[in-house]
């Protein structure tokens, strides 16, 4: 097949990209700086093109012959706390290449969203992941669409368990935690592919249908930072923070270089990340467990 993927050189597409190669297909992924994919430019059958995707002509260009549109691209902050950010990266981009793929007759759309995506949310990104879902669900007949909305996703070059880890070594394992009630089902990067990789081709198990991703384990977040702490060698002491002082701890945060906490992200750690339904059962997948597959790549 011909696919594009918007944010195919992140850390999910990294790994579609690899097994799409390896089957064959034909790659083709947009991005700001092509000097930043190198790692990817090699692969057989994969091209990199310089290109702004929120401009609609140049999508349009893109989407000429393609058979898949895979939307990866999603941003975790944004400058300031408007909800401009995430309205552009998750919104609006969604919405122009929804309008482009099926103008150009694209037959299939994979959609990336995320647990606990909802226009009514508490946050500027769970609001702007649920307004772009309705996008995808009012899409055109002519473009079958698959969503997808995984809990917290790790693998060995996430942000998450490599974030943590790297704080638990500078801290020494003190963990000062907002929300760490919070419940996530975290779930491995290579399953979150593999479901990719079953609706690439569209079947009535897929068509037109959305599917929440979760791991086989729910803990809470601190929980996750222990296992992190576990796992990668720096045993974890951690303080649940109250909410008042956490969101104090998330305003300071919001004006650090990186924002490696925010406003906005403490806004959505007030629902909890877990599934309502079991889209890897459905898919007939068996997801992996963090703690032993965090160990096995640790170790190698």
């Amino acid at each position: 097949m011909n696919i594009i993927i918007l944010g195919g050189t992140g850390f999910v597409g990294t790994s579609l990209v690899s097994r799409w190669t390896r089957a064959g297909h034909d790659l083709v992924l947009p991005t700001r700086n092509p000097s930043l994919a190198r790692h990817l430019a090699v692969l057989p059958t994969v091209r990199l093109v310089r290109a702004d995707v929120h401009d609609p002509a140049t999508l349009a260009r893109l989407f000429k012959d393609c058979d898949v549109v895979v939307n990866l691209v999603g941003i975790l902050n944004e400058r300031g706390d408007s909800g401009r950010g995430f309205l552009q990266a998750h919104t609006e981009l969604t919405r122009k290449t929804v309008a482009a793929a099926a103008a150009a007759g694209v037959a299939r759309y994979l959609h990336m969203s995320a647990l606990g995506a909802d226009e009514h949310g508490p946050s500027h990104y769970l609001r702007s992941k649920g307004l772009a879902e309705r996008i995808v669900q009012s899409a055109p007949p002519t473009l079958d669409w698959t969503i997808f909305r995984p809990s917290v996703i790790f693998g060995t070059r996430d942000s998450l368990t490599n974030r943590f880890a790297a704080l638990l070594r500078l801290s020494r394992g003190f963990m000062p935690l907002a929300r760490a009630q919070a419940r996530f089902a975290p779930v491995w990067v290579e399953d979150v592919a593999s479901a990719f990789d079953l609706a690439l081709a569209g079947s009535d198990a897929t068509s037109r249908k959305t599917f929440e991703l979760c791991g086989p384990e729910v803990m809470t977040l601190g929980e996750l930072v222990t296992v992190i702490g576990e796992c990668s060698g720096t045993p974890a002491s951690v303080l649940p923070l109250p909410d008042v002082i956490g969101r104090a701890q998330a305003f300071v945060m919001d004006f650090l270089p990186g924002k490696p906490f925010s406003r906005d992200n403490f806004r959505s750690l007030t629902v909890d990340n877990v599934c309502r339904d079991d889209g890897f059962k459905a898919l007939g997948i068996r997801p992996a467990a963090l703690r032993g597959t965090m160990r096995a790549w640790r170790s190698t």
